[in-house]
């Protein structure tokens, strides 16, 4: 028995504080070690930081998609996370990203300015369509795949 395609969703403070550059090591670290991890593991999706959060969407074998998961709980960066959605996919979103980045720059601000807008980036008013939706629409313009 094959182990199901699965994609989770979540959100969580970041819990980095200090200096900005301690910020900017910190998700430097994050994205090197998860795009190793996540490789290794047949895991795929993407990461949206902004004002001082995190929204991840996770896609692969399930066992490996809890796992990965698993770890980020009890990465001590990560603070008041909220699991968005989990659940079966038919096809990746996100098949060519080991752990692909949508981040703080201003040119990324395009991306996240809709859930910001909206929700002011609280959890509780986050929808996990809308984060796969904002993480895949700047993957695919970032990258310019059609």
């Amino acid at each position: 028995m094959s182990d199901p395609l699965s994609r989770l969703v979540y959100v969580s403070r970041n819990l980095m504080g200090g200096p900005p550059e301690r910020t900017r090591d910190g998700l430097r670290d994050i994205l090197e070690v998860s795009r190793r991890n996540n490789a290794a593991q047949g895991v795929t999706g993407a990461l949206l930081f902004n004002r001082g959060c995190f929204a991840q969407v996770l896609e692969g074998p399930r066992a490996a998609v809890e796992r990965t998961f698993e770890r980020i709980q009890r990465d001590l960066r990560h603070g008041d996370m909220a699991l968005l959605s989990f659940g079966p996919v038919a096809e990746r979103g996100f098949p060519a990203w080991s752990m692909g980045f949508v981040g703080t720059d201003a040119g990324d601000r395009r991306h996240w300015d809709g859930l910001t807008a909206e929700s002011g980036f609280d959890p509780a008013l986050l929808r996990a369509e809308e984060i796969y939706g904002t993480l895949l629409r700047g993957m695919v313009e970032d990258e310019a795949i059609p």
